[in-house]
């Protein structure tokens, strides 16, 4: 009797297991089912400059120098409008170069502040991401109202990061008042069998009133909801567009001797779609 009431047990733990994969495998599925959106191309830049060209002045504007702390996270490189940090390669793609002179570092950051920015929609890029200890690529977004309200008030959304001693791990965060610096909300995406270094992925998110949704290679792989953020929801305004490649910082660490360089970020195109009823 003892042994068919084990039996009985074991069996019903059994079937309750099951009854829970299937709950989950069905979560996941939801998760993947997107309602059908119909976008449109508002924004874009395929960069099909000649070689050795600056981005497009009436898309782009530059932040150059060191920032003040670091650009807040201790990092390293000055940026500059530097043809050879950033420009064209006559081939459809943008280069942002990170240089070493000895013990210093140049790069490039590039911005749609002041030129573009909009509230809501498709961010998307196809890029291939340097690689190496101490390098930090970013797509990323900045609410557009920085200038008056500060950091992190403004909201950032982080549509791709990389850590270079990482680099099949991207990470998609966002960061608000009472969710920032070291405590965003972010989760990584990691290639099984792959590097971001060695081909082109597409970093998109898509993005309403209530959610965030953050794709590699249009796989959804994160949702942040309203609901999720444990302090104010600054998502309903416009937010405008960076590209950069930074050297060191609190996020990524120092380059270290085997850092090799130069390291490029190479963009394809950049570009935004809003939703159409």
């Amino acid at each position: 009797m003892k042994a068919k009431f084990e039996f009985k047990q074991i069996r019903i733990i059994s079937i309750l297991l099951l009854l829970l994969v299937a709950f989950l495998s069905c979560e996941r599925d939801d998760f993947q089912k997107l309602e059908q959106r119909n976008w449109q191309l508002v924004w874009s830049d395929d960069f099909e400059g000649t070689a050795g060209q600056l981005p497009d002045a009436s898309k782009w504007a530059f932040d150059l120098g060191t920032g003040e702390g670091g650009w807040g996270n201790e990092e390293l490189q000055s940026y500059t409008n530097n043809p050879a940090n950033i420009s064209t390669d006559g081939q459809g793609n943008l280069v942002i170069t990170a240089l070493r002179n000895g013990n210093s570092f140049t790069s490039a950051r590039i911005k749609t502040q002041g030129l573009f920015a909009q509230q809501y929609g498709r961010f998307e890029a196809r890029l291939k991401t340097p690689y190496g200890p101490g390098l930090w690529p970013a797509f990323w977004l900045l609410g557009e109202n920085i200038e008056s309200v500060g950091w992190p008030q403004c909201g950032e959304i982080d549509i791709m990061e990389l850590r270079g001693q990482e680099p099949h791990v991207i990470h998609g965060t966002i960061h608000g008042p009472g969710y920032s610096g070291g405590n965003p909300i972010t989760k990584s995406f990691g290639l099984a069998n792959g590097r971001f270094d060695t081909d082109f992925h597409i970093f998109a998110i898509e993005w309403d009133e209530d959610k965030i949704d953050f794709f590699v290679d249009d796989f959804l792989y994160q949702r942040i909801e309203r609901s999720d953020v444990p302090g104010e929801w600054v998502y309903d305004q416009p937010f405008f567009i960076l590209l950069n490649v930074a050297v060191g910082g609190n996020y990524v660490g120092f380059p270290t001797p085997q850092t090799p360089f130069p390291q490029k970020m190479i963009i394809d195109y950049v570009k935004v779609y809003q939703e159409v009823n």
